[in-house]
């Protein structure tokens, strides 16, 4: 039978191995940002990070000579998520060199912690399912017996 303290230690090992294994992966993560290739390609057209300015730029002017309009609110908008997406394209992210015995220390440490933190919040404890379930035995039973008694009235009334 599960108690509570088994739970609580599953929940914490789980957070622990999680952590410490998204740690360990952040150290050996190098993220950078390269200049070539840096922009979005519409098509045939390449549009350089700086010329993503310029649909931005044309946004707020728009806006404020235009008292803020509906329009000019969206295009400034969608120039805010265009540069946005600049940067993330221009965003290089890659691992260092690591041996086999670290790589599957790793994946052990955050696959094995996620899976003893969906074990104890997403998995009902057996002891309230059989609770769940006794409690539907009886209340079947208890809704069988008034069906009979009032079959019995009923017949007594005949």
């Amino acid at each position: 039978m599960k108690n509570k303290g088994n739970e609580l230690f599953q929940f914490i090992g789980g957070l622990a191995m999680l952590v410490v294994g998204l740690f360990i992966l952040s150290q050996k993560v190098v993220v950078s940002s390269g200049f070539f290739g840096a922009g979005i390609w519409f098509g045939n057209f390449h549009m350089n990070n700086g010329l993503i300015m310029i649909p931005f730029i044309i946004g707020i002017v728009w806006m404020f000579a235009s008292g803020g309009s509906f329009l000019s609110k969206v295009f400034t908008g969608i120039s805010v998520l265009l540069i946005i997406a600049a940067i993330i394209i221009s965003t290089r992210i890659y691992l260092v060199h690591l041996s086999l015995y670290e790589w599957i220390l790793i994946l052990v440490l955050i696959f094995g912690g996620a899976g003893l933190l969906a074990k104890v919040l997403f998995v009902m404890p057996a002891k309230n399912r059989d609770d769940k379930e006794d409690r539907r035995v009886i209340e079947a039973k208890d809704k069988m017996l008034e069906i009979e008694e009032e079959i019995e009235q009923i017949k007594r009334e005949q």
